[in-house]
């Protein structure tokens, strides 16, 4: 995520000043929200966007070990014993497939992964958390440093795992519980 400027508001007379960088570095957060509980899991990977780095990986290779990374922390939070299946709603991203995936996927068959149709975002249901996400954590912010992008992204992630209803309510109530027939 990169932070984002937006309209604000100031006194009359007044123009507000939101400062920019040409500054390259970037902050990915992979999220995980259960539609059940409103459980987020997530992983921030922050990098600074080259090329290639000096560890000659692409960016869909790092991309790639870091997804596998969050897919570590999914089986850790929903481990096979209590959960038997736990199925991921995936986009087709270069990094949601490759070999770190598949390793991933293969230490925990109890994973699967449901990928959506090309261009779909609608029907994602994290997609509905990154917004608010942006607005708690990024707009109209200059971050000096990567760290402090990072701080503040964790920080809104963070209010969102105290809050599993406030996430429920964003999934939309297409993934709440249905009501029954006596109700």
């Amino acid at each position: 995520m990169v932070p984002t400027l937006t309209a604000t508001l100031a006194l009359k007379g007044e123009r507000p000043v939101i400062g920019t960088r040409d500054c390259k570095d970037v902050v990915h957060t992979f999220a995980s929200a259960n539609v059940t509980t409103g459980e987020v899991t997530s992983r921030l990977y922050g990098s600074r966007t080259q090329k290639r780095r000096r560890d000659g990986l692409s960016k869909t290779k790092r991309m790639q070990v870091a997804f596998a990374h969050h897919l570590l922390d999914v089986a850790r939070a929903y481990p096979a014993n209590e959960y038997p299946e736990v199925v991921l709603i995936i986009d087709n991203a270069p990094w949601h497939r490759g070999r770190p995936v598949d390793w991933a996927l293969g230490r925990y068959p109890h994973l699967t992964l449901y990928r959506l149709p090309p261009y779909s975002p609608q029907l994602q249901p994290i997609e509905r958390l990154w917004r608010p996400l942006r607005q708690r954590a990024t707009h109209n912010l200059l971050f000096d440093e990567l760290t402090e992008l990072q701080y503040a992204l964790r920080s809104g992630l963070g209010y969102y795992r105290a809050r599993p209803q406030v996430v429920l309510n964003l999934l939309g109530s297409f993934w709440l519980p249905t009501q029954s027939a006596e109700a």
